[in-house]
């Protein structure tokens, strides 16, 4: 994975995760609901990862 792209991956789960500790002390509902928007973003970036990591070793074999 390039470094854009995976700055982009930790930038914004860190701001999903930040806005979802603020969100605490107004609903909890909502701060759960970022919470797994957030975990789903670094699972979305390790899926890219991988995924790009097979294509690369695919096109050097």
């Amino acid at each position: 994975m390039n470094k854009g792209l995976s700055l982009w991956f930790a930038a914004s789960s860190i701001i999903i995760l930040a806005v979802a500790a603020i969100a605490i002390t107004y609903s909890g509902w909502i701060a759960l609901l970022l919470t797994l928007i957030g975990i789903c973003n670094i699972g979305w970036g390790f899926v890219i990862k991988a995924k790009q990591r097979r294509a690369s070793l695919k096109s050097s074999n």
